[in-house]
């Protein structure tokens, strides 16, 4: 009976620590993890051929592949082909067993590399919109910056930054990579009640997002202030040369108005697509990242994030024309255009709408100041 009464306590605050631990663990919905790991199967299959395509797309495009723009969008598809096919796997086969099966070491490694390829992806379209910007807003020294040996230490500093800010938890310097019991989710934890988690998410995502819209914002001022001049030059009684110039700024100026509205639309989609697929888990993981109150938002955030690996070939490939022929030229095998029709295709492809607009803006310019001296004399 003394065993019994000595043993007793000890029970019960055993009873009283499993209790205890057992209301910290976080239980997530059966049906909102196997919506998560269906959506990562989903997404696995659709961003694996969606970026695999694209890479061997652009790869064999010969219009393509010269451009500068063409390298930043194969290390985005390399990086979320690398997302969808390493990282999603391991996180569905998470969410089906609601547990972690790989060992410690595999989960310290395994959120290295997800955040660090998730940060890759931003970072790679923050590169795609900087070089769209300087070719719109600073032309004469888009040649000079996109060299070869430049486009290459571009790609590399993006690849070798993103994993960069992920050496202090991984080193345990600021924080740690470990197993969250309470999620059964590898991630970055507190260290010393330290985590830097929140300032890996105001760079990788806040950051990014300033940066995209400043440089879209810019470019559509850009666009807007060249076709007002346009207009201004369709406005005057020029002769000779310069009248056909401007009547055939006149012709375009109806289609200007359009191409407005469809790169308003362009911009907005990149925009809200971005914030859609990324907001959401800074957001939940900011301010309910302790308590964890709302489980299943988290879940939902979680899966919107890992959309933003699939759709970003749609957004940046097919929006573009030059990308379609390249698909289709390696889906249906398109007949080889003759030698002229394929000069004459490769002289108009390369040009971009912007690019025409300024360059038609630039000789308007010279022809009516010509005019101008010429009435002058």
């Amino acid at each position: 009976m003394a065993d019994v009464e000595d043993v007793g306590p000890e029970l019960v605050m055993d009873v009283a620590n499993a209790t205890e631990a057992e209301d910290r663990i976080i239980h997530y919905p059966r049906g909102a993890t196997i919506f998560a790991a269906v959506a990562c199967i989903i997404f696995i299959v659709v961003g694996i051929a969606g970026n695999l395509i694209t890479i061997i797309a652009l790869s064999r495009s010969i219009k393509l592949r010269v451009h500068a723009t063409t390298a930043f969008v194969v290390s985005l598809c390399l990086s979320d082909l690398l997302f969808c096919s390493i990282n999603l796997p391991l996180t569905a086969s998470r969410y089906i067993t609601e547990s972690w099966m790989l060992g410690e070491t595999a989960c310290r490694i395994f959120p290295f590399f997800f955040y660090g390829n998730v940060a890759a992806s931003l970072f790679n379209m923050v590169a795609i919109t900087l070089n769209r910007y300087i070719l719109i807003g600073h032309n004469q020294l888009y040649n000079k910056i996109y060299r070869f040996p430049c486009i290459v230490a571009m790609v590399l500093a993006v690849w070798i930054f993103s994993f960069a800010m992920m050496m202090p938890p991984l080193l345990e310097v600021w924080g740690r990579l470990g197993l969250n019991e309470r999620t059964f989710s590898c991630t970055i934890l507190k260290k010393d009640g330290k985590s830097p988690k929140k300032m890996l998410f105001a760079i990788g995502i806040l950051i990014p997002c300033v940066i995209i819209i400043t440089c879209y914002t810019l470019i559509f001022i850009k666009v807007r202030r060249s076709r007002r001049a346009i207009r201004g030059h369709s406005m005057h009684g020029t002769r000779g040369s310069a009248n056909i110039t401007v009547q055939h700024g006149q012709q375009k100026d109806a289609a200007a108005r359009k191409e407005d509205l469809r790169i308003t639309k362009m911009m907005a989609t990149i925009f809200f697509a971005f914030l859609a697929c990324f907001f959401p888990l800074m957001l939940v993981n900011v301010f309910d990242d302790d308590d964890v109150r709302y489980p299943t938002l988290h879940v939902i955030a979680s899966v919107l994030a890992w959309m933003s690996s699939v759709i970003n070939p749609f957004i940046y490939a097919f929006s573009n024309r030059n990308y379609r022929k390249a698909y289709r030229q390696l889906l249906c095998g398109k007949r080889r255009p003759s030698s002229t029709h394929s000069a004459a295709s490769r002289s108009a492809s390369s040009r971009t709408f912007f690019t025409d607009v300024f360059q038609f803006n630039a000789k308007a310019e010279s022809l009516v100041q010509k005019n101008g001296r010429r009435q002058d004399k």
